[in-house]
């Protein structure tokens, strides 16, 4: 099968280009900047004969050409680093490059659209509300703009699948990354409110396999939320990170819960650029858990426990990279 792969430097991309190739598909990958996309590749082993187009989504450049013959088309673009200032926003810049991806895509003939997105909260279970999308509600920015895609992509291509997770544990992982730098440079975890609020992380591995099943499943036009099998709160995944990491970090929990504040506080002792981080914790404002668990089954994937998974991505971090907490 013929696969183009876009954000193929990112993580998630320069992970599922190898394991594509791997089941005998013909992939291609589309960046703007070709030689990140196979330094990227070079890390997970997937550099080998993969044809690097360059493009922009934003801008529509080279959309056509890498296009065209393809049939399973993976976008897995996120718009959210800062651009400058009187920049578009990154709900704009993801609306218009979903656009012109959906419509390039339709025009090409490719048969399926392959989307990462994000976990929508669901309502409360005692509400009687229905969990379904049409009832549940993004409380924050990047959630909404990720659901805003999906629908962009899946109407221009009826045939796609849209998978939706949460937390994904990896080494290179920016939101795993994130929660392992405040345990590492923070001797005391500082709680906000949020932290009670629980999610499904999901292991690196498994989110590829799943993402790699998606472009022969039988299961098309519909969105799926995938999962871990552990249910734990944000509080329970960094207690937990600290102790794998075997270092000693008691907590303190904070009544108030200033997001803006704490958003950048977090940035700072983690090293990230705090115009990515404030969108990510804006939508920890409820649990954001799966709707129901039947996507491993779907897609053939045995899921690893949220330990596993970190234990597994501390070791391949270690690979390239000192854990100062260790």
């Amino acid at each position: 099968m013929r696969i183009l792969v876009t954000g193929a430097s990112g993580f998630v991309g320069s992970l599922l280009i190898p394991e594509l190739a791997a089941r005998g598909h013909r992939v291609s990958a589309f960046g703007r900047d070709p030689e990140r996309v196979r330094l990227a590749l070079e890390r997970t082993g997937g550099s080998g004969h993969i044809e690097v187009a360059r493009g922009d989504s934003l801008t529509a450049d080279g959309l056509t050409q890498a296009l065209d013959g393809v049939e399973v088309a993976y976008y897995l673009i996120h718009s959210m680093e800062r651009t400058g200032s009187g920049a578009q926003s990154f709900q704009e810049r993801e609306r218009l490059a979903a656009e012109n991806f959906g419509a390039a895509a339709a025009a090409a003939g490719v048969r399926r659209i392959v989307f990462l997105g994000g976990l929508l909260p669901q309502p409360d279970a005692h509400d009687g509300a229905p969990h379904d999308t049409e009832a549940s509600a993004p409380t924050s920015r990047h959630l909404a703009s990720r659901e805003h895609v999906e629908r962009v992509l899946l109407d221009a291509v009826p045939d796609s699948l849209s998978l939706r997770a949460s937390i994904v544990v990896g080494a290179r992982s920016r939101s795993f990354r994130l929660l392992v730098h405040l345990v590492e440079r923070m001797p005391v975890l500082t709680l906000p409110p949020w932290q009670r609020f629980r999610t499904q992380p999901i292991d690196a591995r498994d989110v590829t396999a799943m993402l790699a099943a998606c472009a022969a499943a039988p299961i098309g036009g519909r969105s799926l939320d995938i999962a871990g099998p552990d249910v734990l709160t944000y509080g329970e995944m960094l207690t937990s990170i600290a102790e794998l990491m075997l270092v000693n970090r008691p907590a303190l929990h904070l009544r108030v819960n200033l997001t803006g504040i704490t958003a950048r506080v977090a940035a700072a002792v983690a090293g990230e650029d705090p115009e990515l981080v404030l969108p990510l914790m804006e939508g920890l404002q409820a649990d954001l858990l799966p709707r129901d668990d039947h996507a491993a089954e779907l897609l053939g994937v045995r899921l690893h426990p949220f330990e596993s998974s970190v234990e597994h991505a501390l070791a391949e971090w270690e690979s390239f990279e000192a854990l100062a907490a260790r």
